[in-house]
């Protein structure tokens, strides 16, 4: 079994028979982004579930992924609730529509992961550098010799389309 590990107080752990996330932490400590893709319909999917959400079928292999993408939708977290956190509030949680599948199958459904928004350094972003259209790209912080968690940071790519910022 593998050594939990301290994040902000939280402790984090992986167990051995977990096949749904331990190949995705072994990846990430790596620093590579991975999806299951499935060997039937072809679609990549998060979180890495067993079945196909688009098809149902069983069968998977991992794909690695660029870790580019779009912010889709955000949170400023005011108000933080576990208590290693409430140093850094408030801090943004963001919804990232990743360029590998974006806006597939439909418009309303594509490959999407939620992670906080740091900087290049690994603190929290400032709220008012966080928009809806902004380019980013995963950042992995390592946390153990056998874990690191996928976050993303802002690039200087221009935005695919219109930019929005509340409270615009």
């Amino acid at each position: 079994m593998p050594q939990p590990v301290q994040h902000r107080g939280l402790t984090l752990l992986v167990p051995d028979n977990d096949s749904e996330w331990k190949e995705y932490f072994a990846h990430a400590r790596a620093h590579r982004l991975v999806m299951r893709k499935c060997t039937a319909c072809g679609l990549m999917r998060y979180p890495p579930t067993h079945a196909c959400p688009w098809c149902t079928d069983l069968g998977w292999t991992w794909q690695e992924v660029s870790g580019r993408g779009t912010i889709y939708s955000y949170e400023i977290v005011v108000h933080a609730i576990q208590p290693g956190f409430k140093d850094v509030a408030p801090y943004p949680v963001v919804l990232v529509e990743l360029d590998e599948q974006r806006g597939v199958p439909t418009s309303d459904e594509a490959l999407r992961l939620v992670a906080n928004l740091v900087r290049p350094d690994g603190g929290m972003e400032d709220e008012k550098n966080v928009a809806i259209g902004t380019r980013v790209r995963v950042h992995f912080e390592d946390l153990a010799d056998h874990m690191a968690l996928p976050q993303f940071t802002l690039t200087e790519e221009p935005p695919a389309g219109r930019v929005w910022h509340f409270p615009d």
